[in-house]
């Protein structure tokens, strides 16, 4: 997940300026919480682990080469569902999200890694990649991932797992997951050479669970005070989490509800590729430390519940990058882009934010068309989706499609797979659905009515979602690029298939989304 990044970034960044060495955070474990006790209820802890661009693929081949002795073991004791349809735009911050919220973007109002707040009139970035990062303010996207993602962006009006548990008096812990609102404030202290020395104010005021722990700001473990320095990025990596996991586990003090990220695996598939095994391997064995904490891992299916989940999946980039990167400012070079760096202004037309394999165009300028915009991009036959709000319906179209438009809004006669309604009109081929009577059927793009919807409802202002065919990435300036390497962002399947593991219940989600797994979850531990 790009944030990582970001994060790494802004501590090496504040940490070259100040002078000072990476020191973890304050330990926000049971000696800060010395009532807490662990559900006493009868009902078996849960312990959910996100690893990052976990893929089915690479998951069998890693288990077939012996690889991945925890997670099959979980597998052989439990249950296995390959086709899990993740969020839209799929990133992780927008799939975090709708994971601990249970809805889509357009009520969670987390839209991608980058984007445009017309409120704000200003850029947001919660990290995506070296490039960019050395042209934006790093404090302010620190500032961003840390406090405004969780506590201002992420909207009010839907309740996080961590807040309906706490809600009604049960407990939960986040463990280096970067979607983290809670009921429980606290000050997350910044060390105070860094404080003193840049625009960080010495602490933010938070909302998180009870138990807490994010890389170097906070940890439960006190082990991992010792575990965060450059090389092992600050704390944010696996073996940190799998170390504050299981230091529950011994100390008995699992709440309810637990939340763990694993996020190694992602930058492996981003520069090797969907089918690289090292990833794996290694939050794998990051699993192995938790589930030995147990003493055998027997006992740890016994007396826990395991959800171990991928939040997007990675498609591959073709090698030659000429090729690979579509440059959206060309095909938009009648009008005024925002630059990086600067704020935007009032002779600027069009800011992009561009998400690997998806991004939002924005038109900035009041007297802007999106249907211009929309004819600009369609000259592009490599572009996938291009779709904008029109008339209260969303209206879809592709590169090289001319006139071929599906337009569709929510409530109709036709039904999908997940009981949802919908009005359509047009061309469904567009988005590669089939109709049978009043039955829509999905094809390469699932749940894509949906998950399209969301993405254009996400945040205020106009702007046109494009998404690329496989193979491709999105670009504008200063945008990463992995070519030879996996990516994602898109509404494909590729992008958007990701396996979930459960162990320790017999139980499913109503259906196999991650838009579904919070009521479930909540289900399960009441």
């Amino acid at each position: 997940m790009r944030i990582t990044v970001i994060l790494i970034i802004g501590l090496t960044l504040i940490i070259t300026l100040t002078g000072c060495q990476a020191k973890s955070g304050t330990n926000v474990g049971m000696r800060s919480e010395p009532e807490f006790k662990a559900a006493s209820t009868g009902k078996k802890p849960i312990v959910t682990i996100i690893i990052d661009s976990l893929m089915d693929k690479p998951l069998q081949e890693a288990m077939k080469q012996g690889k991945a002795p925890a997670l099959k073991y979980l597998i052989d004791h439990g249950q296995y569902f390959p086709n899990v349809v993740s969020s839209f735009p799929t990133m992780s911050v927008t799939i975090d999200s709708t994971l601990l919220t249970g809805v889509y973007a357009d009520k969670h109002h987390v839209p991608g890694l980058v984007w445009y707040s017309d409120r704000e009139k200003r850029m947001i970035f919660y990290g995506n990649g070296p490039k960019e990062a050395l042209k934006i303010d790093q404090l302010q996207v620190l500032t961003d991932s840390v406090y405004q993602m969780n506590q201002v962006q992420l909207s009010k009006n839907v309740k996080t797992i961590h807040e309906e548990l706490a809600d009604s008096g049960k407990h939960s812990a986040s463990i280096n997951a970067v979607i983290l609102r809670g009921r429980t404030e606290r000050d997350l202290r910044v060390p105070q050479t860094m404080a003193k020395t840049t625009r960080l104010p010495d602490h933010y005021k938070v909302s998180t669970p009870e138990l807490f722990s994010l890389a170097a700001f906070a940890h439960l473990n006190p082990e991992n005070a010792n575990h965060t320095a450059l090389w092992e990025k600050y704390g944010m990596n696996d073996k940190f989490a799998a170390r504050d996991i299981a230091y529950l586990v011994e100390n008995g003090k699992l709440p309810e509800v637990t939340i763990g990220y694993f996020p190694g695996n992602d930058s492996v598939h981003h520069r090797k590729g969907s089918m690289a095994l090292r990833g794996i391997e290694r939050a794998d064995r990051a699993l192995q430390h938790v589930l030995d904490s147990y003493g055998s891992w027997e006992e740890a299916v016994r007396r826990t519940t395991w959800i171990i989940l991928g939040d997007s999946a990675q498609s591959d980039v073709m090698e030659n990058r000429d090729e690979s990167r579509i440059d959206l400012r060309p095909l938009l070079n009648g009008y005024r882009i925002a630059k990086l760096g600067r704020p935007v202004g009032q002779d600027d037309q069009i800011v992009i934010a561009a998400n690997e394999r998806m991004a939002y165009i924005y038109a900035v300028s009041p007297g802007m068309k999106l249907s211009e915009i929309v004819k600009s991009l369609q000259k592009e036959a490599k572009l996938d989706i291009i779709a904008v709000n029109q008339d209260q319906s969303v209206r879809l179209t592709g590169g090289g499609q001319g006139d071929n438009v599906l337009s569709y809004r929510p409530g109709g006669p036709y039904s999908d797979e997940y009981g949802q309604k919908w009005s359509l009109s047009g061309d469904p081929r567009l988005a590669d659905i089939s109709l049978q009577k009043h039955r829509i059927k999905y094809g390469k793009y699932p749940d894509v009515l949906a998950r399209l919807y969301g993405a254009l409802h996400s945040h205020e202002g106009r702007y046109v979602v494009v998404t690329v065919k496989p193979g491709y990435e999105l670009a504008g300036e200063s945008s990463p690029t992995h070519r030879g390497g996996g990516a994602h962002g898109s509404l494909h399947e590729a992008d958007s298939i990701v396996p979930l593991i459960v162990a320790g219940t017999d139980s499913k989600p109503k259906h196999p989304r991650i838009v579904d797994l919070k009521d479930w979850i909540l289900r399960i531990a009441d």
